[in-house]
Parts: C-alpha cells; sequence; structure tokens
C-alpha cells in the first residue's frame, strides 16, 4: 500500500505543475459571491486531486473547497484546498499552493503544502516531524512578542462584519510586524519553518489549515483557538505560533476581545 505522505506529495506535485501552467497564462477569474474569485485552475486542479485520491484510496472521503469531494466509508478524511490563494493566482501575485492533509477518526496524521512559485514542498506526518523539501524544520526561537514577525488574513466574505482590524493594528503597533500575504496555508507554513513566529486568522475552513496545523505541532510549534482553548479546525479562529510567545499572544488577544486598546487607533484630522 502506498504511503499516505509519499503519495499526497506525489499528488500535490502533478497540481502545481498544472497550476503553474494557468498561472504563466493569467486564466480569468469569477466571482463565487460578491469578493470570493474561482479560476478554471481551481477546478481543473480539484478535479485532479480528487481522482488521483480517489484511485489511491477509493473507500477514502475527500472535503475539497470547490464542492468535487468524495463520500467515503472509512475512518479516513482527506481536506483539500485545490489552490489556496485564488485571489493572489488570479492578479499574478505568486503566492499561492496546493494543500492537502489527512485525519484518521478526526485526528489529523499527515499533510502537504506544495508551493510551486518556489519549488516548496512542506510535509508532515504525526509523530515523525515536519520537512521542507526533506529537510527537518523547527519552529522559531524568538521568545518575545515584541521581537516577533506575525502574519494574519482577512476573509473575502462580509469584509464590513470582521473585527480582525482591531488585532491588526494592535500586533502591527505591539510586533517587528505583520504580514497579510493572502494564504493560510503558506503563512502556516512559514511558522513551522520559523520565517514567522506566529499566525492568527478568523473564519478559515478545515482545508485551509488543517495540514499548516499538523506542520507547526511537528515542528514544535503550538495551535489555539484565538482564547487559548483547545484546537478545533472547524472552530472560530486559529493562533498558531512557535510555542514561546504563545501565553503572550493570548493574553494580548484576550485585552483585545475586551475592547482593551493598548493602543488606541489614530483619528484622522
Amino acid at each position: 500500500m502506498p504511503s499516505f505522505l509519499e503519495t499526497s506529495a506525489e499528488i500535490a506535485r502533478e497540481s502545481g505543475a498544472l497550476l503553474s501552467t494557468y498561472f504563466e497564462r493569467r486564466v480569468a477569474f469569477e466571482l463565487k459571491g460578491e469578493h470570493d474569485l474561482v479560476t478554471e485552475a481551481d477546478r481543473a486542479s480539484e478535479r485532479l486531486v480528487v481522482e488521483r485520491l480517489r484511485s489511491h484510496f477509493p473507500s477514502h472521503s475527500i472535503v475539497a473547497e470547490e464542492g468535487g469531494g468524495h463520500t467515503g466509508t472509512s475512518e479516513y478524511c482527506w481536506y483539500v484546498d485545490p489552490l489556496d490563494g485564488t485571489t493572489n493566482f488570479a492578479h499574478g501575485f505568486p503566492m499561492y499552493n496546493v494543500t492537502m492533509a489527512l485525519a484518521q477518526a478526526g485526528q489529523l496524521i499527515a499533510g502537504v503544502i506544495f508551493d510551486p512559485a518556489r519549488n516548496e514542498m512542506f510535509s508532515c506526518e504525526r509523530g515523525s516531524g515536519a520537512y521542507l523539501n526533506n529537510r527537518r524544520i523547527r519552529v522559531s526561537k524568538v521568545a518575545r512578542v515584541e521581537d516577533a514577525l506575525v502574519a494574519t488574513g482577512f476573509p473575502s466574505r462580509k469584509r464590513h462584519l470582521n473585527v480582525n482590524v482591531h488585532f491588526y493594528y494592535q500586533l502591527a503597533m505591539v510586533t517587528h510586524g505583520v504580514r497579510r500575504a493572502g494564504s493560510a496555508a503558506l503563512d502556516l507554513a512559514y511558522v513551522a519553518c520559523g520565517r514567522l513566529d506566529a499566525f492568527w486568522e478568523f473564519g478559515l475552513n478545515p482545508w485551509d489549515m488543517a495540514a499548516g496545523i499538523l506542520l507547526t505541532e511537528e515542528a514544535g510549534g503550538k495551535c489555539s483557538d484565538m482564547h487559548g482553548g483547545p484546537m478545533d479546525i472547524r472552530g472560530p479562529h486559529v493562533l498558531a505560533d512557535n510555542g514561546l510567545i504563545h501565553q503572550p499572544m493570548t493574553e494580548l488577544f484576550g485585552e483585545i476581545f475586551q475592547g482593551r486598546y493598548r493602543y488606541p487607533i489614530p483619528v484622522i484630522k
């Protein structure tokens, strides 16, 4: 029987190569809602990934972003985002990826995130560590929020209802900086390999973060909700970091949730 990790990495590479051909052509996009984009590339990548997974693991369930999944009969379930960073992709901004994760009886056991623009394959299996192009990776050793480089994202839908701008501003003032690159899976992968020290976001879907959560944990980091509670890939928000700054991050978030701001937002005069 093929290895879950090796097989998913092969499929992700094949899907990434397909996405690269679309990226070079700057394919047109359409709207799923007022702001959500979808391209021909999303659909083509999902078809490829789902077909390959079904051929290798016919009894496994598949949950995929564009709805082309598969209801299986076993305890295994794949979470697939065939093109994470669609808005970036549609505009020619090279920050996108294919991400896949496998859960067994609800527990994440393997995951891959492939960035075709940089030919970077992030991979992990529960209990076996995290890797970038087959080299072991670990989270950073930054011990203070004030010295951290962090990242976040904003939803496409209902932006006017999203409260993250408050968190963004406070973290921008406290830390070395906040990055917003438009790809949650890569943000999580960057926490795992130490390029970022923390990532948080509201309203992600399981396929956005499943692989990145396991990758961060296998790299020695810590993942929870933004209150510091248990991690739930179906929860309303997520915090992933190097573990060293987890408590001060949740304390800061606690203040912001309560409407207490260390730095008032400037008033335009």
